[in-house]
């Protein structure tokens, strides 16, 4: 079956534990579908790289799920609907396992930076 990542984001004047609620709502809906949830990730209020309806940042939430494409079709639809879902996008992914995103992962060492000459 194909596995799928779907992001979206939630306004920003709710409060945190409406965008849980919001991922536990459409999760529900998966499952009520017969969909394998792999990982949900909430990734928190982040800065949008641009304004969307007038806000400078979201809620981020990220599922994992493995599915045919008629339960993706009906959480897009839902999400459409939602008010405070103001982004979602969906990719198809060969490979998802329920290991952290790049987000979500505990950050390495970093490189160095370049020495100063002087």
């Amino acid at each position: 079956m194909p596995k799928y990542e779907l992001v979206f984001i939630v306004r920003p004047d709710v409060a945190s534990n409406h965008a849980e609620q919001l991922a536990e709502k459409f999760t529900a809906v998966a499952k009520e579908k017969k969909a394998k949830i792999i990982k949900v990730e909430q990734w928190g209020l982040r800065t949008l790289a641009y304004r969307i309806n007038k806000h400078r940042k979201g809620y981020y939430v990220m599922l994992g799920l493995e599915t045919d494409g008629s339960v993706i079709a009906e959480l897009e639809r839902q999400m459409r609907i939602s008010d405070d879902v103001i982004r979602f996008l969906t990719i198809r992914d060969d490979e998802l396992t329920d290991e952290p995103s790049i987000i979500m992962a505990p950050k390495k060492t970093r490189r160095p930076s370049p020495e100063k000459t002087a």
